[in-house]
């Protein structure tokens, strides 16, 4: 889903309603297409955001705080240098196409008072970010745009500023309804929500279909087909949309899977009903605080994706190794388990000893161990007399079984260092920060997958604290970032009579409610179990076993990896992760 201009023209309200006469306090490009202004105005401040990521391009007030790069980008250091305690004048939007102009009031280099225009284009992977002079020049944008890229319209240093071809397209906003009407029934005879899409400025799909389902109760019928009280409810719709959005009356509803995932799917500035009871919808206060929970977590995954694809990539890699020495030794094991027929061929040979002559290259003799006495055919080493055969198959035999032996413990050890794998993996998956991805570097580096080399400088895991959590019931809860964390929260810094917590049989992290000496009430260790089950593998899935005992009856065996750990005396609990309740839990 990408944000239309109707929902811009909202995101444009909201920042004339509090941030007009704002100025800019601190700027900040926490990654290469992101840009956060921190803005100030009397009786409050705010965090707005501007991105030019292709699959996540918008602006809006964010209460989110991404990590910022140690060395500030060169862009972010060219806003820095120009739009420093700028003041915003205006905010402008080109018809209701997918263009925010932010105008603020900057001093130059001269000590001039002059206008800076921060120009936010949300077109797909057009995104962009640019800069623009009083004059009407790029000063730079965040992504240069040269003619090997585009023919059409470049953005470089010091060319004009000019605004991208318009579409030929209607807008509910600036144009008659009739107008409106008569350009469909004028055009393609195709499905209606597509010729609503083809018509209308500033529309993305949602709201055309959710017209278009208005109008026809919920039957996809082509323009030629619509009765006549289709088209009276089709203008009926129409002067309803273009009320809201000129009279700013708009709802920011975010559309959403069923529980127990919720994952979030689509957002618009209308009611949806044409999913029914198929998909969830959820209202905001504001379009700014539907936009930062339609793409926090999407977000969060894509600049933890950037920062730790090497690890990624290692991991990867590392499984699939393990996986095929593993199965490349179960093989092996399927051929010692045939061992037996080499002592039988020994045993068959020494019995008839005085059949066989040097020379030979094979004995037919009866097989005494076959309850039918069948004959078995037994290749031999013209090299060897009969008795050198003889102790050849025993030898065989006796390396089989030895081999056998040792494969059994390798696969153990393998089996045990890929269950290990997944869970660095999965901690992986669920790292925040930088500090997260840190300590995860070290625990690799001490596993001896990564040079100490590689995490020299970097913050230690020490530094890092666990996740923390109250329950309703005033208990604290925390949670381990990672294996290492995990041993030390449930083997050094956890009492015997606190409750330990883990997903069943799925990676995940260590989960500890510190009891003080008294007894966890019930509702307490559900929501222990919401967390455990939340903060691991198993956080998108519904119906996960977890398992808690007394943190006594958790044992690390010997020359265990780390995180792995072996209980008993525990209780299973069926429980669905829950995000809401995470997060209303946790401790900021």
């Amino acid at each position: 889903m990408s944000l239309d201009g109707a929902t811009l023209r909202q995101i444009k309200n909201e920042i004339e309603s509090v941030a007009i006469g704002a100025r800019i306090d601190r700027i900040a490009q926490p990654t290469r297409e992101e840009i956060v202004l921190h803005l100030r105005w009397r009786g409050g401040s705010g965090k707005l955001l501007l991105s030019a990521a292709a699959s996540s391009a918008r602006v809006h007030f964010t209460e989110s705080a991404p990590e910022n790069p140690k060395s500030p980008p060169m862009f972010c250091m060219l806003l820095r240098k120009h739009l420093s305690s700028a003041k915003l004048l205006d905010v402008r939007q080109a018809g209701m196409d997918r263009i925010l102009f932010l105008d603020f009031e900057a001093q130059n280099e001269l000590g001039d008072l002059v206008t800076i225009t921060v120009a936010c284009e949300i077109m797909g992977r057009h995104s962009n970010i640019i800069v623009i002079t009083q004059e009407g020049r790029v000063l730079d944008s965040i992504k240069r745009v040269d003619l090997e890229t585009s023919r059409v319209r470049q953005i470089l240093p010091n060319i004009v500023y000019e605004l991208p071809p318009v579409q030929d397209k209607l807008s509910l906003v600036d144009d008659d309804i009739g107008e409106i009407i008569l350009r469909i029934k004028n055009g393609r005879d195709i499905e209606l929500s597509k010729a609503i899409i083809e018509t209308l400025q500033g529309m993305s799909p949602l709201p055309c279909r959710e017209l278009a389902h208005y109008t026809t109760r919920g039957i996809e019928r082509v323009v030629s087909q619509l009765s006549e009280d289709e088209w009276v409810r089709l203008h009926f719709v129409f002067d309803q949309a273009s009320t809201a959005l000129k009279q700013n009356t708009c709802t920011p509803v975010m559309v959403a899977e069923l529980e127990p995932s919720g994952r979030p799917r689509d957002f618009s500035f209308m009611q949806i009903n044409q999913y029914g009871a198929e998909m969830s919808t959820r209202q905001y206060d504001s379009f700014s605080a539907l936009l930062d929970a339609f793409y926090a977590r999407r977000d969060l995954m894509e600049r933890q994706k950037q920062r730790s694809s090497d690890l990624l990539r290692l991991l990867a890699n590392t499984s699939e190794r393990i996986s095929r020495k593993l199965a490349a030794q179960h093989e092996d094991l399927k051929v010692c388990a045939e061992r037996e027929g080499l002592r039988v061929f020994g045993d068959l040979i020494t019995a008839n000893i005085h059949l066989i002559q040097k020379g030979d290259n094979s004995a037919v003799l009866q097989n005494y161990y076959d309850p039918e006495y069948a004959e078995v055919e037994i290749l031999l080493d013209i090299r060897l007399n009969p008795a050198q055969n003889a102790q050849k198959y025993y030898a065989q035999y006796r390396k089989a079984d030895t081999a056998e032996k040792m494969l059994h413990k390798l696969i153990e050890q393998g089996e045990a260092e890929l269950l290990y794998i997944d869970s660095v993996f999965d901690a992986l998956t669920r790292a925040e920060t930088s500090a997260d991805l840190d300590a995860i570097r070290a625990e690799l580096a001490q596993g001896g997958y990564v040079r100490a080399a590689a995490v020299k400088g970097r913050r230690k895991e020490e530094k890092l604290s666990p996740l923390r959590f109250i329950s309703v019931d005033g208990f604290t809860i925390l949670t381990g970032r990672n294996n290492i964390q995990n041993d030390r929260l449930t083997l050094r810094e956890s009492r015997g009579n606190d409750i330990w917590l883990h997903t069943q049989k799925i990676p995940g992290s260590h989960t500890i409610i510190v009891s003080q000496g008294r007894e966890v009430p019930k509702t307490t260790i559900e929501q222990a179990c919401v967390i455990a089950a939340y903060h691991s593998k198993a956080r998108e899935s519904s119906k996960v076993p977890v398992d808690f005992t007394e943190v006594r009856n958790v044992k690390k065996p010997n020359a265990a990896k780390p995180g792995m750990v072996i209980y008993d005396h525990y209780e299973t609990v069926i429980i669905d992760p829950d995000e809401e309740l995470v997060q209303r839990l946790a401790v900021k």
